[in-house]
């Protein structure tokens, strides 16, 4: 019999002192250097002497270039390597051991985060509202990138962490390149299921060849995409048995991704899940045997000591994984050893409306976004050296989430099925220019109310040969301006540019003749943060645009008068 309180011995050599971890939660409290600070080190202190027989960072990228939110830590060099150490040795001096989760969003990448146009395995666009195309790397890139992760792999080595965790699931670049959704190459990483393994096992390979023997190295893997036509359970069991054959320590299981936040139970209420609490255990018995001597750790849904206990103690996982109730109660697992406690409860996060409104899918999402704002918060809260407010508002979570993240925060984070998100949302966005904005900047034009920061376009009608007016936020220098064409080619006047790009742009009070030019390859958020009044406002002025646009192409206007 097998139980919580007992150590794990791991393939590299390392044992873990009991079968309770603190898995990975994105923290957001990295330097604007990405570096971890001080925040950090408090907040993995506390965890360090929860009790905890393993704890693993929030993902920390491999690129300062992609990023997949504000405040993350990034390594892709060895400039960090004192404060990277001083990190590791807040979780260490309680006794536990820490792993740093490796991670690259691809076209996850965060756009208020990002300066660059997002990457990916192909030039597929993510369903949540708000993020770009991304463009598809290179051969050459993709090999770049796996020598990436070896490198944070051995500097987070030099810097004290135990091991590393490689993110392979929650539709980051892994996840991406191992779904046919997001990953349909036809060269030799994509295609088949065997080819769009490559990339995780190129990963693995480079890292455990990287590290010294005794490093751990694991993987975190989706379960299944729960997306029609993406990863399958049955693909998964496959990459679990290509994984077992690799010089792995653990492997945990998740699933879902942020177009389909399995991860967070909201779509998993079948009675036998909420009988068990683990929405990912009864995966993780299909592949108990696949795995082999790899260790398999289940994350998501546990909350009570009597099933934790009831999924080691059956086999179905060695290890069980706690997420977001570490943010409320950093000590879970010292709680749960020693009998302290039986369960942990924290609070369910919802805005608590009701009727109609509350049956909504736009009500469902942003209730899940709240959520994990809020145990945000609680993190921040942490790292400030307070304790959790378990009592916080959900409306107070609401406020910090449009001033970090802007309007787009409140947008779904889950894809709809049997339709197009993106043409709901340019239908929507039209319909609100076309009879509220334009209408709006005509009745301010006619009483004589300008802006430097918004004026008019003219382009010629493609099909009328006419003059067509939009009015256009602009950015004007000495030889023209930069305007953002919010929609691309789903607009209007931006195909009406790609047909003939002599247009008319009015430039304090008179209409300058011009010649305009779509630039696809612009850093389209970089540019939005140029229109800022003020540089601490760029934020905000990327998230208005964010929040107002569908597939962004920069336009440069050259003046010829």
């Amino acid at each position: 019999m097998t139980g919580l309180h007992d150590p794990l011995p791991l393939p590299c050599g390392q044992v873990l002192p009991n079968r309770i971890m603190k898995s990975a939660l994105s923290e957001g409290l990295g330097t604007a250097a990405h570096a971890p600070d001080d925040r950090l080190v408090r907040l993995y202190r506390r965890w360090g002497a929860g009790g905890f027989g393993l704890i693993v960072t929030g993902n920390v990228m491999i690129d300062r270039t992609q990023l997949g939110e504000p405040g993350n830590v990034v390594v892709d060099d060895d400039r960090d390597l004192a404060a990277l150490t001083r990190w590791a040795k807040a979780a260490k001096d309680g006794g536990t051991s820490i792993w740093m989760q490796l991670n690259h969003p691809g076209r996850q990448a965060n756009p208020l985060a990002t300066r660059q146009r997002p990457v990916a395995p192909s030039a597929i666009a993510s369903g949540v509202p708000g993020l770009p195309t991304p463009r598809a790397l290179t051969e050459a890139e993709i090999h770049d990138l796996v020598r990436r992760f070896a490198d944070a792999a051995r500097i987070a080595e030099s810097a004290g962490f135990d091991g590393v965790q490689i993110h392979g699931a929650h539709g980051y670049l892994v996840s991406q390149f191992l779904s046919p959704l997001a990953n349909q190459r036809t060269d030799d990483w994509g295609g088949d299921a065997p080819r769009r393994a490559r990339f995780l096992l190129e990963v693995v390979g480079a890292i455990r060849a990287a590290v010294q023997p005794g490093f751990a190295v694991a993987v975190k893997l989706n379960s299944a995409d729960f997306q029609r036509g993406g990863f399958t359970e049955d693909e998964s069991r496959a990459v679990v048995r290509q994984l077992a054959r690799q010089p792995l320590d653990l492997i945990e299981i998740s699933g879902g991704s942020y177009e389909s936040p399995a991860m967070m139970g909201r779509s998993r209420d079948a009675a036998s899940t909420r009988a068990r609490e683990a929405y990912f255990l009864e995966y993780a018995e299909t592949v108990r045997r696949l795995a082999a001597a790899v260790p398999l750790a289940v994350t998501g849904g546990f909350r009570s000591r009597t099933a934790m206990a009831g999924a080691v103690d059956s086999g179905a996982c060695d290890v069980a994984g706690l997420g977001r109730p570490t943010t409320v109660y950093p000590t879970a697992a010292a709680d749960l050893l020693t009998g302290g406690t039986e369960e942990l409860r924290p609070p369910s996060i919802s805005l608590g409306l009701r009727g109609r409104i509350a049956r909504s899918g736009t009500l469902r999402a942003v209730d899940g976004a709240l959520d994990l704002q809020w145990h945000t918060d609680q993190l921040h809260r942490l790292g400030a050296g307070l304790d959790p407010d378990p009592a916080r508002s959900p409306w107070s979570t609401a406020l910090t989430m449009l001033r970090r993240n802007g309007l787009d925060a409140f947008r779904s984070r889950r894809g709809t099925a049997g339709g197009d998100r993106k043409s709901t949302k340019f239908r929507v966005e039209r319909a609100v220019g076309r009879y509220l904005v334009n209408p709006g900047f005509a009745a301010l034009d006619r009483v004589g109310v300008r802006s430097t920061f918004a004026t008019e376009l003219e382009t010629v009608g493609r099909k009328s040969g006419q003059p067509r007016r939009v009015p256009v936020s602009v950015l004007f220098d000495d030889d023209g301006a930069w305007i953002i064409c919010q929609h691309g080619m789903r607009s209007g006047w931006g195909n009406n540019v790609r047909a003939n790009p002599s247009v008319r742009l009015r430039h304090n009070g008179v209409w300058r003749a011009a010649t305009a030019e779509l630039r696809p390859d612009d850093d389209v958020v970089a540019r939005a943060r140029a229109f800022a009044p003020h540089p601490a406002l760029a934020p905000l002025t990327a998230a208005g645009f964010a929040a107002l646009q569908t597939d962004p192409i920069s336009v440069r206007v050259t003046f010829t008068d």
